[in-house]
């Protein structure tokens, strides 16, 4: 079953808020535990960390962004 409009907003918004920086503390605190890479190499994993958390969340994302197709248009005031 496909969310509606409004569900897909409230739980983009919710990854943001609180799954995102979860996510964030997880990352860090793993990367923590093995011995400190060079620079290049921590900055490309950070940087992949950073793009791989949003493919699986694109269809989530997707038109959150735009007006609510399901709303009714009211008719012009003419």
């Amino acid at each position: 079953m496909a969310l509606s409009w409004k569900a897909r907003r409230r739980l983009s918004v919710l990854v943001l808020i609180v799954a995102l920086p979860a996510y964030i503390v997880v990352a860090i605190s793993v990367l923590a535990l093995f011995d400190r890479p060079p620079f290049w190499l921590e900055l490309l994993i950070y940087v992949a960390l950073g793009v791989i958390w949003a493919f699986p969340l694109k269809a989530l994302f997707k038109g959150v962004g735009q007006a609510d197709p399901d709303a009714t248009r009211k008719p012009d005031s003419e």
